[in-house]
């Protein structure tokens, strides 16, 4: 068969069943880099600070467009309404996140039994390594920056010290507080008052400031683009199938006489043999 496969037609051949098969395979890669493309998303910025009134409402839920805004916010720190976060990781250290209320000037007030006259979001002020180093929000009014982010979901909890919570749902928040509230929280980034900035990251201190960036788009994975990808390599594989079977059917016809003659060469059968020559009687016996 190896004869057969070195002619050169079927040396041509196999050349131009590897070429499609090479093309069928830049066309799988090309539809797998399809599959993991990230979907073209609305261009957002979210660095520009925006005003938190103006994009984003209390009792709505949060959505992609306002997730990860860098928002402004005029107030004060509600007094006696602090929380402490832990299992916070601040340069590969764990510790705790320090929160507290902050009353939004101009915010909407929410209607319904057990709503205050005032909204407050709960803000991540900075990081400590220890909860006992944790300090009383600033009191006046403030003008404060950071990043809006969306509220983590409940956990259930045991045997935490008092004021200690596992994660930062505003949920959790508004039962322990007892006020209005965001659904999300925001990380300070500065809270300037009369004095100047007296956040985090402009006072030296046991509190460090936590730096957090936009997450980046969802990627979508898409099985069709996925499905075509292995089509592809199926069919390029075919190809070169499709030469060898070629290649094997034209060696059986070359070697299909000398089967034929092998079986022309067999001696008849017994039986056949039998048959043909039938009872030997002579005519004279007949003619008796």
């Amino acid at each position: 068969m190896l004869k057969t496969a070195l002619k050169p037609r079927w040396i041509a051949a196999l050349l131009l069943a590897l070429v499609i098969s090479s093309v069928f395979v830049l066309l799988s890669q090309w539809q797998f880099s399809r599959s993991t493309q990230t979907a073209e998303q609305p261009t957002v910025t979210t660095e520009e600070v925006k005003p938190l009134i103006s994009i984003f409402k209390p009792g709505e839920t949060m959505f992609a467009s306002s997730a990860d805004h860098v928002v402004s916010m005029t107030g004060r720190f509600e007094p006696g309404k602090q929380a402490i976060i832990r299992d916070r990781l601040q340069n590969g250290e764990k510790g705790y996140w320090v929160v507290d209320a902050f009353v939004v000037d101009g915010a909407p007030v929410l209607q319904g039994a057990g709503a205050t006259p005032y909204t407050v979001i709960p803000v991540a002020r900075g990081w400590i390594a220890d909860p006992a180093q944790a300090r009383p929000a600033p009191s006046g009014p403030l003008t404060l920056t950071g990043r809006l982010i969306p509220a983590e979901a409940p956990v259930v909890a045991k045997n935490l010290p008092e004021g200690q919570l596992a994660v930062l749902s505003t949920a959790e928040l508004i039962n322990i507080w007892q006020v209005s509230s965001y659904q999300g929280f925001v990380v300070s980034f500065s809270e300037i008052g009369p004095a100047g900035d007296v956040g985090a990251h402009a006072v030296p201190g046991d509190l460090k400031g936590i730096s957090v960036d936009a997450q980046p788009p969802n990627q979508n994975f898409n099985w069709l683009n996925l499905f075509y990808a292995v089509e592809w390599i199926v069919f390029a594989g075919f190809s070169v199938f499709l030469w060898w079977r070629l290649v094997a059917d034209d060696f059986r016809r070359e070697n299909e006489p000398e089967f034929e003659d092998d079986f022309d060469d067999d001696p008849q059968p017994a039986g056949e043999a039998a048959a043909t020559a039938g009872p030997n009687i002579s005519t004279k016996e007949v003619q008796q």
